[in-house]
């Protein structure tokens, strides 16, 4: 069902659609998912060369048994465990969160992070976090806290009881690049607007341009892959905008795309929020639940734009 997790039968619908060079929107269309379900589903089991239905069902198949190990089997500190002495599991922990701490992740986020990850399951409760890290709960909470903003963490309740457990999934390095391209293009954005406010030609201006340059291009090439697959929807939403050259309400776009209207809101969310991908246009709002689109403002001078209103004499062009 959508929304919950991917069966076997899901999985060779992927396959298939790979082998037929679908891409993960169609794909995820035709199973009723979200893109990045699909996208990470494939991502995380070999890429689209190496996808294969039955490997992917085992490999969760094994990630779910690892999470649901009993708490004490893989905790740092428990020499059976590990086959270590806990204060060598201990030492470890400490020293690669230095190394993290060093690139500039905080102090405490790196070792939650890192405990977690030398856990066999992969995941912990914020108790035995306390407990294996010698640290108090609240510091144990604002690393949680901190880990799940930006994406390297995720938290789950115990079948039956009320306590909580954080969890580290194998694909965590890639929804962290994915989180890094983000911000890459959000920093890009915001010099583009600091250009604008200035005058791109000014000095000021003109070393914002180059920076929101630099972050684009970087974000660009970090898109890649999964993550360039799961802005297909917000440029089907845009692209729909521009054909029909006037406003339209998410119904009206739900009802010509036979989308839900929580897709369309997703989408439109997505375009609003990535002008870098939706560039040369530029998603507006006109009113409650209503969007059209226009050219992106920094594409065009305001000579340019006078010059493009008129044609000979001063007959404006039809927009």
């Amino acid at each position: 069902m959508p929304g919950g997790r991917l069966t076997y039968a899901d999985r060779q619908r992927i396959a298939s659609g790979l082998a037929e060079g679908l891409g993960f929107a169609e794909i995820a269309r035709r199973l009723g998912r979200p893109t990045s379900t699909v996208s990470r589903e494939v991502a995380r089991n070999c890429g689209p060369d190496g996808y294969r239905a039955d490997q992917a069902h085992e490999a969760t198949g094994r990630r779910v048994r690892r999470r649901t190990q009993a708490p004490s089997r893989g905790l740092p500190g428990s020499a059976g465990a590990y086959g270590r002495e806990p204060e060598a599991v201990f030492g470890f922990v400490e020293h690669f969160a230095a190394l993290m701490t060093r690139t500039g992740v905080p102090r405490m986020p790196a070792r939650v992070l890192t405990c977690l990850f030398t856990t066999d399951s992969g995941s912990l409760t914020a108790a035995e976090l306390v407990q294996h890290l010698r640290v108090s709960p609240a510091s144990v909470s604002k690393a949680i806290a901190y880990l799940e903003g930006v994406g390297l963490i995720r938290r789950e309740r115990d079948p039956g009881a009320r306590r909580e457990r954080y969890i580290v999934d194998d694909d965590v390095w890639l929804r962290a690049w994915t989180v890094s391209a983000r911000t890459h293009a959000m920093w890009a954005d915001a010099a583009q607007q600091g250009a604008e406010v200035l005058g791109a030609a000014t000095p000021a201006g003109t070393r914002l341009v180059d920076m929101g340059r630099f972050f684009a291009q970087l974000s660009d090439d970090m898109d890649g892959g999964a993550m360039a697959a799961s802005f297909d929807d917000p440029l089907t939403v845009l692209a729909a905008l521009v054909h029909t050259g006037a406003p339209r309400t998410v119904e009206q776009l739900a009802t010509a795309l036979g989308w839900p209207s929580r897709r369309v809101t997703d989408a439109l969310r997505d375009a609003g929020q990535r002008p870098d991908i939706t560039d040369p246009v530029t998603l507006c709002r006109t009113g409650p639940d209503t969007y059209t689109v226009e050219a992106t403002p920094a594409r065009l001078t305001a000579t340019q734009r006078q010059a493009l209103n008129h044609t000979s004499g001063d007959q404006p062009l039809e927009a």
